[in-house]
């Protein structure tokens, strides 16, 4: 499964920072950020409950990058 979420990040460093972060979160298959567009797009694993996931992906994103909002 798929999901898009909007993002802001200042810079497109910091956007490859909070796309590596949330690619190592436990059912993420991948996460892709678009700086330009401010979306992160997330490939969850089958029978993952994107909730939890995305809160955890929440958390491993502000902790490379304080300043970095996920709109759920």
């Amino acid at each position: 499964m798929k999901k898009t979420y909007k993002i802001e990040v200042d810079c497109a460093n910091c956007a490859n920072l909070v796309e590596a972060a949330a690619a190592k979160v436990p059912g993420v298959e991948a996460a892709t950020v678009n700086f330009m567009t401010q979306k992160l797009i997330v490939e969850f694993a089958p029978d993952t409950d994107v909730t939890a996931v995305m809160k955890n992906v929440v958390k491993a994103a502000r902790k490379v990058e304080p300043d970095c909002e996920i709109f759920l």
